[in-house]
């Protein structure tokens, strides 16, 4: 009864401290770090699960070993960023008095540098899928803003036969230049389906696995 009552006097200080305005600042960065880290996990987790799967070879422990090193890494550099990116944030505002533009690209590349600037997978796989929405934000901001004229037809059809054309030639023809992952994907859909040797291999697996 004793522990009961001391957990609900803990929680009740723990919510009161919550309340606080003063820690305000300091207790965002912290939740920043959590939000980041649970996000990051559920991110990648997944998206480590399928491609492992589909395209790593190895035993069952290996690969759940790899799955958990890219969900642990993501997960801590999305953590990290996220705590370095708000308390950077914060500090800046509290020596200016005010919250201006500039503040949140500093904070970021900071961030950034410290936390993303080693070229590995993880790392280049979140840059690339942020400067795909960079440029597509920046369109959209330039049209807002008047810098490019509103265009009088949607311009999305010609964005994607570009990207698609253009992706499918480096593919072909300089393919060492692409990520690994999206080489592995597109192994799988254009050059291993020119392959096969019999209805197994053609219609229920991608490749025989047996030594006919």
């Amino acid at each position: 009864m004793a522990g009961g009552d001391a957990l609900r006097a803990l929680l009740r200080a723990a919510n009161a401290l919550l309340q606080q305005r003063r820690y305000r600042a300091a207790l965002a960065v912290l939740k920043g770090f959590r939000n980041g880290a649970v996000y990051g996990a559920k991110i990648r987790a997944p998206h480590a699960l399928v491609m492992t799967f589909l395209f790593k070879s190895g035993s069952l422990r290996e690969k759940l070993k790899s799955i958990a090193q890219a969900t642990y890494t993501h997960s801590r550099n999305l953590a990290y960023f996220v705590f370095t990116y708000k308390g950077l944030m914060a500090l800046q505002s509290q020596l200016q008095g005010k919250k201006i533009p500039f503040h949140s690209f500093f904070a970021a590349c900071i961030g950034g540098w410290l936390v993303f600037g080693e070229n590995n997978p993880i790392n280049s796989q979140i840059i690339m899928y942020l400067l795909s929405r960079i440029l597509f934000g920046l369109s959209r901001l330039a049209v807002e803003k008047g810098y490019v004229p509103q265009p009088k037809q949607d311009p999305f059809p010609l964005v994607a036969a570009l990207v698609w054309g253009t992706v499918l030639w480096l593919f072909e023809y300089h393919r060492q230049t692409l990520q690994p992952s999206l080489q592995s994907s597109m192994t799988y859909l254009y050059d291993d389906s020119n392959v096969w040797h019999d209805i197994s291999d053609f219609l229920i697996y991608n490749k025989r696995t047996d030594s006919k």
